[in-house]
């Protein structure tokens, strides 16, 4: 079944509370239901929309914002290593995660609490604490919206990058996701080197469980992160930068020229380069909370940007994240990129 709605209010559908609304708003509850749907006659542009929790509504959207309540999980088959769930593209990620703790599988413990709906963390590839959700992707399940047929997308398909896929790239638009295929693994697999995760678990981890290690990330995200149905926010705003062994020289000569020859700056190495915290930037060029109208950067993460009058416009946002950009750009030669998708008005 598919419900419409015109002038659809927004507001309680974005975890950033931007007082907007679209021209038509559409839900629906099955793969079937999107063959039958007209997408030329539909007002455009049309936008695919999970739990609103990585966006920026930057005013008034003109077009139609379709979402998914396709909500099931499935076994569908399991070895003596690896077990593979199907997951539906509304079901809310962390009840998935929730699910596949309870059921003793390793794989997406490490993604607890990550705001937003399975089919948009296959689009947005979301991370945390040394994981991303394409280490468990096997397949997504797609309704092809230019061929009007469905497809099974493999996980390599999906070109996945640093909160980066080709879903938002060259497939932007086309590809609908109706469920993803998960790959978790049935023996034990904690990964606990990133942050400082580790020290909120026992010594011993021989007797872990995932529900354990889910615990604790929540632990931790609640003692760094608002909780979005009390203060406004987007999460992460800004992605982690990877610059070059170069660039990485002359930011620790910045700190080093501060703070004394034995000063260290956080990174961690990749095969791209080496990442350097944003949050750690940001904090070393004195913006901590700095606020514009009714925007802050929250106290506890300053890689968060919320909506902490509730009132706060677009444009405040926008605002912060500029200054942002400028004051870590200015100190460290290092530009910032959003996280957060902007969708225009």
């Amino acid at each position: 079944m598919i419900r419409k709605e015109y002038s659809k209010d927004l507001s309680a559908m974005n975890t950033f509370g931007m007082k907007v609304s679209c021209s038509l708003y559409m839900d629906y509850d099955a793969p079937e239901d999107l063959p039958g749907i007209d997408f030329q006659s539909l007002p455009a542009p049309v936008l695919h929309m999970g739990g609103g929790s990585n966006l920026l509504f930057t005013g008034d959207f003109p077009g139609t914002v379709l979402h998914s309540s396709i909500r099931y999980i499935k076994e569908l088959s399991r070895t003596d290593d690896s077990c593979f769930i199907e997951a539906g593209a509304g079901i809310v990620f962390d009840d998935f995660v929730r699910w596949t703790c309870g059921k003793g599988l390793w794989g997406a413990e490490n993604l607890s609490l990550i705001p937003g709906e399975v089919g948009a963390s296959a689009v947005q590839n979301i991370g945390a604490y040394g994981a991303e959700v394409k280490d468990i992707i096997d397949r997504v399940l797609c309704f092809d919206t230019v061929d009007k047929e469905f497809k099974v997308l493999s996980g390599s398909d999906c070109e996945y990058g640093y909160r980066d896929s080709a879903f938002k790239g060259k497939w932007k638009g086309r590809f609908i996701i109706t469920g993803v295929i998960f790959k978790l693994s049935v023996v034990p697999w904690a990964r606990l080197g990133y942050g400082n995760l580790a020290s909120m678990l026992p010594a011993d981890t021989s007797t872990l469980s995932p529900s354990d290690v889910r615990e604790a990330v929540i632990a931790l995200r609640h003692s760094k992160l608002p909780d979005p149905s009390e203060t406004g926010s987007a999460g992460s705003f800004f992605k982690n930068p990877v610059v070059s062994a170069g660039r990485f020289a002359k930011i620790e000569k910045v700190v080093r020229d501060e703070q004394g020859p034995d000063a260290t700056v956080p990174h961690y190495l990749q095969d791209d380069g080496i990442k350097v915290p944003a949050a750690w930037m940001i904090d070393r060029c004195a913006l901590k909370g700095i606020s514009v109208g009714g925007a802050a950067l929250y106290e506890r993460q300053p890689l968060v940007i919320v909506n902490r009058s509730g009132n706060a416009s677009p444009e405040d946002i926008l605002a912060l994240e500029r200054l942002v950009i400028e004051k870590v750009k200015e100190k460290f030669g290092v530009e910032l990129h959003p996280e957060v998708e902007h969708i225009k008005s």
